[in-house]
This record gives structure tokens, sequence and C-alpha cells, in this order.
């Protein structure tokens, strides 16, 4: 309670930070913020064009919604995939990256992982709203859904602080663990419903048994199929995947903010 007391006594740094991270995405860049939606764009096309086209994977049919795309079934899964791994990679090098703040100026040092992912949050919010203006065109309104999908990037935003408060305290350490996060982020990226439906993976493992139940674990597949829902069917996520989400985001948060606190003792001293 203490921590959290200093933290929101500490607010305005916190803000400080996050748009002070704002402000060096992109800075001396010709493009400027444009980079936030070519990124994607770009990652976009590169998979639709060697999933949907080359190995044509069929996309799921809306329901109730009826849409047919797969182009955007493709972003609905791919954008909070961006997120993480965004907000990983970035949030475990805040503290490396901010080494002449922690060792002259004392605060609470979880505010510099937080507003590194914070900013983070900043672009996947306008990547959404993009999203849904582009889902519009096709037909689908997501303005009723707009709480479900609030509730998900809050609960998302929890998932991803957590992880990276543990990487952060870890990889001043252990400095392998940057490389490491890269093949993680790769296999993490294909063993979620991203670019191919569950449908696929039902087809081969079966609907039930314990390899099916050992996908479903996978947080990442949750978060998918909750913002697919959402974006795409226009539907409410299943109510057991919201509370399987709500308990595995305050835990993760829990266990990276107590992994940081054992680890922060001597950040100082090894940066």
């Amino acid at each position: 309670m203490q921590t959290l007391r200093e933290i929101a006594s500490r607010r305005e740094l916190f803000v400080n930070l996050t748009l002070r991270e704002l402000r060096s995405k992109y800075k001396r860049s010709v493009l400027g913020w444009a980079w936030s939606m070519l990124n994607p764009l770009t990652t976009l096309l590169i998979y639709a064009t060697v999933f949907g086209i080359f190995l044509r994977v069929e996309p799921d049919v809306g329901d109730p919604s009826g849409l047919k795309n797969f182009a955007m079934f493709l972003m609905c899964g791919l954008l909070p995939y961006t997120f993480l791994a965004n907000g990983l990679n970035a949030g475990m090098t805040s503290l490396i990256g901010n080494a002449n703040l922690v060792q002259k100026v004392y605060f609470p040092r979880e505010i510099l992982v937080g507003a590194t992912v914070a900013s983070w949050l900043v672009s996947f919010l306008i990547e959404l709203g993009v999203l849904a203006l582009v889902l519009a065109f096709f037909g689908n309104i997501v303005v009723p859904w707009v709480p479900v999908v609030l509730l998900l990037v809050v609960l998302q935003t929890m998932f991803v602080t957590g992880i990276a408060l543990a990487l952060a305290g870890a990889a001043v350490y252990f400095r392998d663990l940057q490389h490491l996060l890269g093949l993680v982020l790769q296999v993490w990226l294909y063993s979620a419903p991203i670019v191919y439906p569950v449908a696929l993976v039902e087809g081969e493992v079966g609907t039930s048994g314990w390899k099916i139940t050992l996908y479903n674990l996978n947080p990442l597949t949750r978060f998918v199929e909750a913002y697919r829902d959402a974006f795409y069917h226009l539907r409410l996520p299943p109510l057991d995947d919201l509370a399987y989400l709500v308990g595995v985001s305050v835990a993760v948060l829990l266990a990276g903010w107590w992994a940081f606190s054992r680890l922060e003792g001597r950040l100082a001293e090894e940066l």
C-alpha cells in the first residue's frame, strides 16, 4: 500500500514520462505518427497475402455479424498481439535505457515501466479506433461493444505491465533476455489463433482433451478471441473467458510487481 501511495503521488511524473516516450518514439521522423499506422498496415498486407491468398486460410463467418473478410479477421487478432510484443520489448529495456535517471534520482522505478507500456497503449487505442472505422465501412458497427473493448484493453494492459515489470527487473541482471524474448514472441504469435481460426486447431486435436485444454489456457488465445468477438462477430465474449482473463491479468500483474520488488534493491548498482 505504501508503494501504491508513492506511485499515486508521482502521477505527474508518470504523465511526463509517458509524454516523453510518445514524443521520442518518432522524433525527427518525416512521417512521424503516420508510422503507427503504416507499420501494422504493412504487417497486415504481408500476412493477408501469405495466409489469405497463397495459403488460402478461410476466416470464420461473423456470428451474428455475417462478415467474412480475412483482412479484418486477421487485424482483430494482430493488433492485440502487436501491443503485447511492443509493450514487452519496450518495457523490458525501459530501465536499461534510462540508467542515468535511475542512478541519479529516486522515484518508484515501476513508473518507468508503466510509462513505457502506456506510450504503446496510446498507439494501440489509435489503431483500434482505425479498425473500428474500417469495420464500419464493411457494415460492422462496433459502437455498442465499446465498453467490452475498453474492458479488454484494461485487462491486457495489466497483463502486459505485469510481464514487463518482471522482465525489466530481470533484464538488468541478465541481458540475454532481450534476445530470448524475440524468440518467445515468435512462438507466441503462432500459438494463438491470430493468422488462423480456432476451427483449424480443433479439427486437428478435437474439441476435448488435454491438447485443446492446454491451447485454450494460453492467455493470448483468450484475448484474441475476445477482441474478435467484439469487433468481428459483434457479440459478447463468453463470460468464462472474461472471468479467466480477469483472473490471469490480476495474477500476472501482482506476480510481476512482486518479482520487480525482489530485484529492485540493486538495480542502480547493476546499471
